[in-house]
């Protein structure tokens, strides 16, 4: 796919325009997050892989270090925390319930489905930290950056024990 360039030029906001946009996407991830500590204990119950249970206890772990890195975030920036109903990940996580409900009576295809949205969930989570540490650029603040930048290689590190993990799962 080729890139047609019209002119070269820098978007154009401003320093509050890009605050807001920060705040209002770090708030979607923090909602999800949250969501997901409430969540995760269930799904763990739910699966039947000593393996896939300890990588949910892992990554409950991991998701209570980057609420709080996100807290600290907040705090840098002098911001309130808007705690709404975002969608989407919350989405995905519902849907995983779904799926073990769905798959109750046969163990193996429920862990399945938990890995398969637990998967989803942490490539949609690296994406949103890698969008808010480029965002996260125009404040000049290696604090923050440096903050995103743990969360992302939080959530890549379970996504990769999640892979290591299914792998083994379906290979075994």
């Amino acid at each position: 796919m080729q890139i047609v360039k019209k002119q070269d030029r820098q978007a154009d906001f401003g320093p509050e325009d890009i605050r807001l946009f920060f705040i209002e996407h770090l708030n979607r991830i923090y909602c999800a997050k949250a969501h997901l500590v409430e969540r995760l204990p269930e799904i763990r119950d739910n699966a039947e892989f000593e393996d896939l249970k300890y990588a949910i206890d892992e990554t409950l772990d991991d998701v209570e270090n980057q609420i709080a890195r996100m807290d600290e975030i907040y705090s840098i920036l002098n911001a309130e925390k808007a705690i709404q109903d975002f969608n989407g990940v919350i989405g995905l996580v519902e849907d995983a319930f779904t799926s073990i409900y769905h798959y109750r009576d046969n163990p193996s295809l429920r862990d399945m489905g938990i890995l398969f949205y637990l998967q989803n969930i942490e490539s949609l989570e690296m994406a949103s930290f890698k969008v808010l540490m480029i965002v996260a650029a125009k404040f000049n603040d290696d604090k923050i950056k440096q903050l995103l930048k743990d969360n992302y290689n939080e959530a890549m590190a379970d996504r990769a024990l999640l892979i290591l993990i299914l792998t083994r799962y379906v290979i075994k």
